[in-house]
């Protein structure tokens, strides 16, 4: 169930360096001429060519379809407020433990379903614009270890990486349930509504994380917080058919999300004059043009050179260390969020979808070695988990994971 892996190349004469955040906000001139690559999550800018990213769409746009193939929270465009849940279940006896999990999932697919069509009883969420709902539902590696469930064989936690300072009351669980809308308030309501039936079950919610999107016109790429746009190179059908959903077969319409939490120091950043944050990114902070290109979704051109024969893309710059070029084609879905929940706590929910999440293993340890701007970034929180294929009309999520 892996999708190939490939071994990252780099040009010959390539340089591997350690940036001093003083010496980027200072000026740093050799440092930074190398380039300060902005190590926004594995693969915030550069994972893919030539389509944008979803764009949250205007206030009058229809609900997306609850059922179908594919859960719509992966496929419907990104909504401008976000809402991440980790439920953890009891422990239990493996054939307890499965039953009481079809028994959640029924639930769950009856509460996002009916919130999705508008149908919910709940008075919240009736009176007013539509919910606008889109979720997705996935499965953790240690719960589908506890039950012997069958998920991809690729599913598993990440390992450590240089410089996370995770906190576990942050990351991981047994499920994670992802909702977007246009706004709080559905959001709000649904999370309350499904915290209830994880109780019912025995279990609890582990954490929970909001975020949001700015409003950006139809087709256009959302920014940042560090002012950058944000999923300029998502894969196109093709290769999203090849790297981001399973092969033929019981996993052919889901996926594996990739979820990490990290902080941004947005006012060190953006401290730094532009043309440098240009060469940590790769990218033109005006329109996200590569420095390579015309055109925000030109593909960038790692190898391209200046004429004292230095990269024009430097060898530190994110869009280099997540080019597609260093790691046999693969790329990544990616559907990011930033959040503000304190002064000093603001950043990027990384979420990307991938149908090995070696990948991203891969990505971000080329990240965690030579990012430059590592120093501007910290990874408090990180999740795995199988994003279940799509309930069928009259159907549940997850009825694969018993076979």
């Amino acid at each position: 169930m892996h999708a190939e892996t490939g071994k990252a190349q780099e040009q010959p004469g390539a340089v591997r360096s350690g940036v001093d955040r003083r010496a980027l906000i200072a000026g740093g001139g050799a440092v930074l001429a190398a380039g300060v690559g902005a190590g926004v999550g594995a693969g915030v800018v550069a994972l893919g060519r030539g389509r944008p990213a979803a764009s949250p769409p205007p206030p009058s746009a229809p609900a997306a379809a609850f059922h179908g193939e594919r859960q719509a929270g992966v496929t419907a465009p990104q909504q401008p407020a976000t809402l991440l849940l980790a439920l953890d279940l009891a422990p239990a006896a493996t054939s307890d433990g499965r039953a009481a999990l079809r028994s959640l999932l029924g639930e769950l697919t009856r509460v996002l379903a009916e919130a999705a069509g508008g149908t919910s009883a709940d008075p919240r969420l009736q009176g007013g614009e539509p919910a606008q709902l889109s979720s997705l539902v996935g499965v953790g590696p240690g719960l589908a270890a506890r039950l012997g469930l069958n998920v991809p064989a690729a599913l598993a936690d990440l390992p450590a990486f240089p410089g996370d300072r995770l906190d576990q009351a942050r990351g991981g669980g047994d499920l994670l349930v992802q909702l977007c809308a246009a706004d709080r308030w559905p959001l709000t309501v649904v999370a309350e509504l499904l915290g209830a039936a994880v109780r019912s079950a025995g279990g609890t919610v582990r954490w929970t994380q909001p975020g949001f999107l700015p409003r950006t016109p139809a087709g256009t790429t959302p920014r940042n917080l560090f002012g950058f746009k944000d999923g300029t190179a998502n894969p196109e059908a093709t290769e999203a058919k090849q790297w981001v959903w399973g092969p033929p077969g019981p996993y052919e319409h889901g996926t594996v999300l990739v979820y990490r939490r990290i902080r941004m120091d947005t006012a060190a950043f953006a401290a730094l004059p532009e043309d440098r944050r240009n060469l940590a990114m790769g990218r033109r902070l005006t329109d996200g043009t590569p420095l390579t290109g015309m055109a925000e979704h030109d593909d960038p051109d790692i190898y391209a050179k200046n004429p004292d024969g230095s990269y024009v893309i430097p060898n530190t710059a994110h869009v280099r260390l997540t080019s597609p070029r260093l790691d046999s084609g693969a790329r990544m879905l990616r559907r990011g969020y930033s959040y503000d929940d304190a002064p000093d706590d603001r950043g990027l929910l990384f979420c990307a979808f991938m149908r090995d999440p070696e990948q991203f293993t891969r990505v971000q340890n080329r990240l965690a070695a030579k990012d430059a701007l590592n120093p501007f970034l910290v990874h408090t929180a990180s999740a795995v988990v199988y994003v279940l294929p799509g309930a069928r009309e009259g159907g549940v999520l997850g009825e694969a994971l018993w076979a």
